[in-house]
């Protein structure tokens, strides 16, 4: 949709107005929806900043992202909303994949024909070492196992090592699932996190089966073909930015340094309070995190806000590091190999490290200049995160030297700290997700979004943007239309 297209003036009889509070990539989608529909918004966020966890800078004048470096291209709405927005031309495929796991004192290629970890091929995780022989045995084991009953939900670890055994939760589904939720295996719902292998799975007696199903389903999407992932040159941390230009040039008030102190029913509609008066609107979207959005609907819909006060979330640190090209062993210089992940039983500091200037062409541009991280940190795993800044910098410098050699110091280097960055998906969090949206319907004109309801990842959240937007556009009606 042309910006054009999403002008619309709050203050023109008959034109609805709506209040987004929270201005991460989700509230920022939502904005941007309800424009599109002809909806008037006003955007308030409570820090100094917009996008949330996307978060673009500068290490060593170079462009990186202190955030969320990547979007899954497999799902449609983080590609849609960044062409929307003007930054088509700048989705890029990563210029490698390879990836390693740092695992049984060695650098081992990641195995292919795995879902979340789960193996379904059992020749290439037998050819990269990851798992002993008598893992392999395990696994092979499970044709010999009855058919498991999983219910209306089981955690993602126990369901898979109770098939496949424990080496494959540990050295495999572990660091996969915790590069993407910083979370325990052994906790994280499995209708939740990896829905496609949960249904499969109740329908198949063998994991393995059901592995596979999953695979050749996932092959007949159209989307499946191209590249899993994606990102934009000069950071996937443009696309915030990006969404609120257009936003504002269609129209609405965005306001950073604005927390909202509460949120009152009127007659007309809603009150939003913050410290310098109040915003009246025909809606409000909440696209906050779980606590802030609790403590508005203390008085609104306190079953939602019980419910909400029960997420639980991880807390990480990434630690950037610029270093000088040619100090660096070639084991992480020569661009062949993205980075790797590191499996929690191995006992490492560090969770994973992303070689930077070899996944993206346009973080590789100086030619004198690499950039890389690691993340520290997740859930029932923050003692580290408590250490200074640069000692954050000397425990990831000491794993590096371990995994691949690395002894040269840093030209530059940052540390950004994600204090309950990430919400998790124990057993029974959908269930939770529901119970919150119904007595959140009970309020017409109020909808919820953002990583706690429908996934963590950048297109999740778009879409649960797009949700929460819908149904407020559902209720405002036509503009111009009687209420």
């Amino acid at each position: 949709m042309h910006e054009a297209d999403m002008r619309t003036d709050p203050t023109a009889p008959g034109a609805r107005h709506a209040v987004v509070i929270g201005g991460g990539i989700a509230g920022l989608a939502a904005a941007h929806r309800l424009l599109g529909a002809g909806v008037g918004v006003t955007l308030l966020e409570a820090g100094p900043r917009l996008g949330g966890k996307l978060y673009a800078g500068e290490l060593a004048g170079a462009p990186v992202d202190l955030g969320a470096e990547s979007v899954l291209a497999r799902r449609p709405e983080a590609l849609e909303l960044a062409r929307a927005v003007g930054l088509g031309g700048a989705l890029q495929p990563p210029a490698t994949t390879t990836a390693h796991l740092w695992t049984r004192g060695a650098l081992r290629p990641m195995p292919r024909g795995h879902v979340m970890g789960v193996p379904g091929d059992l020749a290439p995780l037998a050819a990269s070492g990851v798992l002993s022989a008598e893992g392999l045995a395990r696994i092979e084991a499970e044709r010999d196992l009855p058919p498991a009953e999983i219910g209306d939900d089981v955690a993602v670890g126990a369901y898979v090592a109770a098939r496949l055994g424990r080496e494959v939760v540990d050295r495999l589904v572990e660091p996969l699932l915790g590069g993407v939720y910083a979370g325990d295996a052994y906790r994280l719902s499995m209708r939740a996190a990896v829905p496609q292998l949960f249904e499969a799975a109740r329908a198949h007696a063998s994991l393995a089966e059901a592995v596979r199903d999953v695979q050749r389903r996932a092959a007949e999407q159209p989307l499946q073909t191209g590249p899993v992932f994606s990102g934009i040159a000069g950071g996937i941390g443009r696309l915030p930015q990006a969404v609120a230009d257009a936003c504002r040039a269609a129209g609405a008030r965005i306001s950073t340094d604005t927390p909202v102190r509460g949120l009152r029913r009127t007659p007309g509609g809603w009150q939003v309070v913050t410290d310098t008066g109040t915003v009246a609107a025909d809606a409000v979207v909440l696209a906050v995190p779980a606590e802030p959005a609790a403590r508005l609907l203390d008085g609104l819909a306190p079953a939602a806000a019980a419910e909400l006060r029960t997420v639980e979330y991880a807390s990480m640190a990434l630690v950037t590091l610029a270093f000088r090209r040619s100090d660096l062993p070639a084991a992480v210089s020569d661009g062949r190999a993205s980075g790797f992940l590191v499996p929690p039983v191995d006992g490492r500091t560090i969770k994973a490290s992303t070689f930077s200037s070899s996944k993206w062409s346009w973080a590789g541009a100086d030619p004198d200049l690499f950039l890389l991280r690691t993340s520290v940190g997740r859930h029932g795993d923050e003692a580290d995160l408590g250490r200074e800044d640069s000692e954050l910098v000397d425990v990831s410098l000491r794993d590096l030297g371990g995994a691949v050699g690395l002894a040269a110091r840093p030209v530059a280097s940052a540390v950004t700290r994600w204090d309950g960055g990430l919400p998790q998906y124990p057993v029974g969090h959908l269930s939770r997700v529901e119970r919150i949206r119904a007595a959140v319907a009970a309020l017409p004109g109020l909808a919820v979004c953002g990583a706690l309801y429908d996934g963590v990842g950048i297109p999740a959240c778009i879409a649960s943007a797009g949700k929460a937007a819908d149904v407020v556009i559902a209720t405002l009606g036509t503009p111009g239309a009687d209420h």
